[in-house]
């Protein structure tokens, strides 16, 4: 589980829309983290928190899907505000 990892996995949701949506379509959390494990990314959920919070909102905006990446591991994650 690394920094890297989350940062690499905020990069291809960047560029690879079918992955982004597939992370998109997954129903809670576990299943989002089991599907990006699967993928080849290993992180915790504070670790995706500090990698989304170094992006700006305009970083944001330019991930595929809209802020997917935000929206899939911060605003859903258990705790957060």
């Amino acid at each position: 589980m690394s920094l890297e990892s989350a940062r690499a996995f905020v990069e291809r949701m960047k560029i690879d829309e079918d992955f982004a949506k597939e992370v998109g379509e997954c129903k809670d959390v576990e299943m989002r983290m089991s599907y990006v494990k699967k993928a080849g990314f290993e992180f915790t959920e504070e670790e995706i928190k500090c990698q989304l919070v170094e992006l700006n909102d305009d970083g944001l905006k330019g991930v595929v899907g809209g802020g997917i990446a935000y929206d899939c591991f911060v605003k859903h994650l258990p705790g957060c505000v």
